[in-house]
């Protein structure tokens, strides 16, 4: 597979601060038409969403105030300008967190070193085995650090891996087996690009995350266009998720991520059914059949 990147199609690393301030700013201010805020459209207009000097105005800061922030330099803004400009980008909470982290990093107190290396607890693996749904534990880095045997059975057999591989990001867009899982891969992979470009944000000294990054823009033109759009979230909490089992067809599941305390940053991730519903019946004949040895 060609390691080729068109010149179009460059993605940073996630880890130039500059740049990603830069590029994020002006990725939120396209996606603004002037209409949704009150502000007179006159004529066509060379590029989408809304001027630089409209948005300052809406900030109510100056266009050069507001030009130096785009154009990397956030050291200087004081946080009631950051706190305005983010009002009048309309940002959501996870947003404006990455914004102050990438003008800021000293507000948030961003840990600029990378995390150690994270091994889960024992604790955490008999807290796996012993729940009724299926769950794993992931690192900031999307690493796969836990799981147990009915996230085997729903979304493949991760210990038949190597373990460089047991990455969510890297099975989302390498891994033709692991999208087939879902009904809407492309939803799952938009959720994962979002969280990828968030945890970057978060560490940005990471060269382990930053060489994933820079892989899966070699090798996945998907992951280069979803990245271009600066999205940042880690999805909605409690969102249902549409899985694809060839057991039991398709079904419904609620995704549920939590953070776990103490040590370096991870995740907890479960799926679980309504209750009553076809879906709970599907897991229900999963979790009979996740009895017998994998194969």
């Amino acid at each position: 597979m060609s390691s080729h990147v068109a010149a179009g199609d460059q993605v940073t690393s996630g880890l130039d601060r500059r740049t990603e301030l830069r590029e994020f700013l002006r990725s939120r201010r396209a996606r603004l038409k002037p209409e949704d805020v009150g502000v007179p459209s006159h004529g066509r207009r060379r590029v989408p969403g809304l001027r630089r000097e409209e948005l300052a105005q809406l900030a109510g800061v100056s266009y050069a105030y507001y030009a130096r922030l785009e154009q990397g330099f956030g050291d200087t803004m004081s946080a009631e300008v950051l706190d305005a400009v983010a009002r009048a980008l309309r940002l959501t909470d996870e947003e404006r967190d990455h914004l102050i982290r990438l003008a800021q990093p000293e507000r948030q107190n961003t840990t600029q070193a990378a995390p150690p290396p994270q091994r889960l607890r024992p604790s955490v693996q008999h807290l796996l085995d012993t729940l009724g749904v299926p769950a794993y534990v992931v690192s900031r880095r999307m690493d796969i650090l836990g799981w147990n045997r009915l996230a085997a059975v729903l979304f493949g057999d991760w210990a038949q891996l190597p373990p460089e591989e047991r990455n969510v990001a890297r099975l989302a867009f390498l891994s033709p087996e692991a999208r087939d899982r879902f009904a809407d891969p492309e939803r799952v992979a938009l959720r994962v690009v979002g969280a990828l470009r968030m945890n970057a944000g978060k560490s940005p000294a990471d060269s382990h995350l930053s060489s994933l990054i820079q892989e899966l823009s070699q090798k996945s033109g998907e992951f280069r266009r979803l990245w271009a759009r600066h999205e940042v979230s880690c999805g909605t909490v409690g969102e249902s998720v549409r899985l694809r089992h060839p057991l039991v067809g398709e079904f419904d599941l609620v995704h549920e991520p939590m953070a776990l305390p103490g040590g370096a940053p991870m995740r907890l991730v479960t799926y679980h059914a309504e209750p009553g519903s076809r879906s709970e019946e599907a897991l229900r004949m999963l979790a009979s059949w996740e009895m017998k040895p994998l194969r």
